[in-house]
């Protein structure tokens, strides 16, 4: 495996405030090639608002950003499929947006729906789709585009523990074959060990990062890594900082 090098993410102590209210406090953190950093943090804590500064949804009040903007993936809690159109013209809508012409965008919304595992429900619409089914379809679209840095935020948590572990399994296999680096957010200290490179636990408001954690485990990761001694003791350590960072 090459060595991640060249950094495609970095936040430079960033700050975030609404009126009198803090969000994010002096936030440094660096992602380079072939990485996949989750932030861990209790409710509240700002972990989505960075991801926003990031994506340049929100702008910082302070600290700076490096990252180009128009190739960023972002995949949003929820699923945000048009319920008009077919998962195929749903999977061509930001292909659509970025202009690239009907049969390239066609051919690269097939491709990207067979990597998720949709092939055999192209021409079904969004109410008959499972809440699995929908965010692979949500994956499917965002991957159209072949971005070099994927933002999640929480994409998995409404769906329930099998579903997710099976979209945390596809979603480190992507990872590997699509060479994406990933921001990522979660709740899930488990979701967050499995699949990550790094770790980075947050404050309560207003969010620091008051850890950070390298995760050891090689890729592909087996879905029997959640039952290894070792991950369990990584993710008692993440628990403990994660705990102690509600005082």
């Amino acid at each position: 495996d090459k060595l991640p090098n060249k950094t495609i993410l970095s936040l430079n102590n960033v700050v975030k405030s609404f009126g009198d209210f803090t969000a994010v406090k002096g936030i440094s953190l660096e992602i380079k090639e072939g990485e996949f950093f989750t932030i861990v943090g209790p409710s509240g804590c700002g972990k989505s608002t960075l991801l926003k500064i990031a994506s340049g949804l929100l702008e910082a009040t302070g600290g700076n950003v490096t990252v180009d903007r128009d190739r960023l993936g972002y995949v949003f809690q929820d699923a945000t499929l048009l319920p008009w159109r077919t998962v195929l013209s749903n999977v061509e809508l930001l292909a659509e947006l970025h202009d690239i012409p009907k049969v390239e965008r066609r051919q690269l919304a097939l491709e990207a729906i067979e990597t998720v595992g949709l092939s055999g429900f192209v021409n079904h619409y969004p109410r008959s789709l499972s809440g699995g089914m929908r965010m692979r379809a949500s994956l499917a679209r965002t991957l159209t585009l072949k971005p070099p840095v994927f933002l999640f935020d929480e994409p998995f948590g409404a769906v329930d523990e099998i579903t997710r572990e099976h979209l945390n399994d596809e979603t480190q296999r992507l990872f590997q074959s699509e060479g994406f680096a990933g921001l990522f957010i979660t709740h899930s200290i488990a979701e967050a060990v499995f699949m990550s490179t790094r770790v980075m636990v947050m404050s309560a408001r207003p969010g620091r990062i008051v850890a950070e954690f390298d995760v050891p485990f090689e890729y592909p990761r087996k879905p029997e890594l959640r039952f290894d001694p070792e991950f369990a003791a990584l993710s008692g350590e993440i628990s403990r900082e994660l705990r102690g960072s509600h005082q």
